[in-house]
């Protein structure tokens, strides 16, 4: 008798636990020849406010925490997923059609990038922030703090590296994140996921939702209490990305805005995925007391 393989239904991934999603659906996740792989939760409206809830929850420990903390746990990301290489390597094979040398090679890539950010998370203050030269007896110090919960939309292309390029500029400078995974390549995200999940990173800090972009990202875009939105993940479409501006605009979110293409993730991202997410602080102080 032959035996019958395990069809996995893969969850959401919100504050740090692993719920199915509130709305009881999900859908058919295939490789890239069209071949059926798994099923991926199809997250929901509640799902979105209970990730945004468990997000503002996590803020003020996570922002708290010292930086060189913070470069620790990314460090811890890396190192765990350096150890599940052969289930990194096979997500990225059935999602993107790479070889195992090519996905081996994209998964050193991510892990270069979290090791990459880990390495800036006690410098970005020194470089962002300032003394100020001011005409008077007083010190003006300038410096950057997180903006609070950040929605960042994966991109769809580049399942992995792309997603590890969005996720650890919020999180690296002390944001939250709730993240909606790129929907027609999600196993590299439950993945991470389960990285996050056994890592020293706090329940709440990374929520990540599976499902269309375009069902949940409005939902996230016009709700109060998040503070910002990447829109990186939805390059080249512009119809959604200028809808989701305009819904962020009701209560001033701070939005990256979505490029015409998909970047090329290989190259050196820069310091804007860390300061577009981050607030300056200028206090004033008399010289003397």
């Amino acid at each position: 008798m032959s035996r019958v393989d395990v069809r996995k239904t893969y969850k959401l991934y919100i504050g740090g636990a692993f719920p199915r999603s509130e709305s009881g659906h999900s859908y058919v996740v295939t490789d890239s020849k069209g071949k059926f792989v798994a099923n991926a939760a199809l997250a929901s409206r509640k799902d979105a406010r209970d990730a945004v809830s468990a997000a503002r929850k996590a803020f003020a420990g996570w922002s708290g925490r010292t930086a060189y903390n913070r470069a620790q746990i990314l460090y811890r990301i890396a190192e765990v997923m350096e150890d599940r290489r052969p289930q990194f390597v096979q997500a990225l094979g059935q999602s993107e059609g790479l070889s195992a040398s090519k996905a081996g090679a994209a998964l050193d890539e991510a892990i270069d990038r979290l090791v990459w950010y880990a390495g800036w998370a006690d410098k970005i203050t020194q470089v962002v922030g300032n003394a100020n030269p001011v005409a008077g007896p007083f010190f003006n110090l300038s410096t950057p703090e997180p903006t609070g919960v950040v929605a960042v939309l994966a991109p769809q292309g580049s399942s992995l590296l792309g997603l590890v390029s969005v996720v650890a500029p919020v999180i690296v400078t002390g944001n939250t994140a709730v993240v909606v995974s790129s929907y027609e390549r999600p196993l590299p995200a439950v993945t991470f996921a389960e990285v996050l999940a056994t890592s020293d990173v706090p329940g709440g800090v990374v929520n990540i939702l599976t499902g269309a972009a375009a069902t949940i990202a409005p939902w996230l875009a016009a709700h109060m209490d998040v503070n910002a939105i990447d829109l990186t993940g939805i390059a080249g479409d512009t119809t959604l990305a200028t809808d989701l501006e305009v819904a962020a605009a009701d209560n001033l979110k701070r939005v990256r805005r979505a490029p015409d293409a998909e970047p090329d993730w290989t190259l050196d991202p820069g310091l804007e995925p860390m300061t577009s997410f981050l607030e300056i602080k200028t206090v004033w102080h008399p010289m003397g007391v």
